[in-house]
């Protein structure tokens, strides 16, 4: 008797989805000049308050007779100063003696933030820029920019929150007469010296902490930015409230990925429809990358009636948002410091025996 033998099964492979066409983009995209032109000014601005900075110390430690204004723009790195002097302007209704230029400028960024995403990590910020810098070699070194693997990377992101979660409970603990205390103390006044100081004077741990984050720098892209800087942290929570949104349209993509690659932040750009992260600074890279025509871009949400957003207008806004808080404040003489120069005198040379106030001390009470 014959034995029927079944043919095998035979798996057919899904068939590939049709792959779009292309429709180039028509327009020149000039977002990237125009954001590596503010980096760069921003960049110079911070190198040339330094050097008058530098010089104003020197001054005082009678290792040069040039005479120079102290200027206020170096407040812009005592962002925990702001932070003191935004609560206590809000809890006396008082803006500060002592660094209110860093309050200004912490009020300035936030706005740019809740405004235009992170852009002031993308377009101004000195450290994310030398950090794009680094972040370039790598290709030219190893070849590549090294990603940290998704279950690395999240942790490690967390570590900005935490950092910055420390910060706010420590100054959200000081009522306002412990935080005019504080910027009172001989360490408020010059706390901005001590900061020159630590890079003037560097140790064997200050080095070795700066090279380990050079070299994070140069593997990984953003690598302090992303890991570490707690006022990004801050930046962030402020920019999930931005009309400001990077959206891709489907129908229009053509899935290449570039968009994705280019995101210095990892985010799935090419997956999204629309970009919601606390990771997003604005950079637009990926929008300078799309080579499809209305694919990807910077919309306002919908509640604003979306529409899309040039790299002309957000270089206008972040300009105008800048100057317009720091022109403020240099017009109704609230953005410098007013210490005399006698008390400087006294605390400048003596900068590196300054202690950091405790709770218990008596500069507090």
């Amino acid at each position: 008797m014959a034995t029927l033998v079944e043919p095998p099964l035979v798996t057919r492979a899904p068939k590939p989805l049709p792959k779009k066409k292309l429709v180039r983009r028509q327009d020149r995209d000039y977002s990237q000049q125009l954001r590596h032109l503010f980096q760069g000014v921003f960049l110079a601005l911070n190198l040339y308050l330094g050097v008058l900075f530098y010089f104003w110390v020197r001054q005082f430690e009678g290792g040069t007779h040039m005479i120079t204004s102290r200027p206020p723009g170096v407040e812009g790195w005592l962002p925990i100063a702001g932070m003191m002097n935004f609560k206590y302007w809000v809890l006396t209704g008082n803006v500060p003696q002592v660094h209110p230029a860093a309050m200004f400028l912490l009020i300035t960024f936030v706005t740019m933030a809740f405004l235009l995403r992170k852009a002031f990590c993308s377009w101004l910020c000195p450290i994310g820029t030398l950090s794009e810098m680094l972040a370039a070699l790598g290709p030219k070194i190893f070849r590549r920019n090294f990603v940290i693997t998704k279950w690395m990377d999240i942790p490690l992101r967390g570590l900005k929150y935490l950092l910055l979660g420390f910060f706010v409970w420590a100054v959200t603990s000081m009522s306002a007469h412990a935080l005019g205390a504080f910027m009172q103390s001989p360490y408020g006044l010059i706390a901005d010296v001590k900061m020159l100081n630590f890079f003037r004077h560097l140790d064997r741990t200050g080095l070795i902490v700066i090279g380990i984050l050079v070299l994070g720098s140069v593997l990984v892209k953003d690598f302090w930015c992303r890991y570490l800087c707690p006022y990004g942290a801050l930046l962030g929570f402020a920019s999930l409230l931005s009309p400001l949104r990077i959206r891709r349209t489907p129908s229009a993509c053509i899935d290449c990925g570039k968009c994705n690659r280019a995101c210095p932040a990892n985010l799935p750009v090419d997956k999204l429809i629309t970009i919601k992260s606390a990771e997003c600074t604005g950079c637009l890279e990926c929008v300078a990358v799309c080579p499809a025509q209305g694919a990807l871009g910077m919309h306002t949400i919908e509640v604003v009636r979306r529409k899309p957003v040039p790299a002309w207008a957000m270089a206008a806004a972040v300009a105008i948002v800048f100057c317009g808080i720091v022109g403020y404040a240099k017009a109704s003489h609230k953005w410098k410091t007013f210490v005399p120069d006698h008390v400087y005198r006294v605390l400048v040379p003596a900068a590196d025996e300054v202690s950091h106030p405790m709770p218990g001390d008596e500069a507090l009470k």
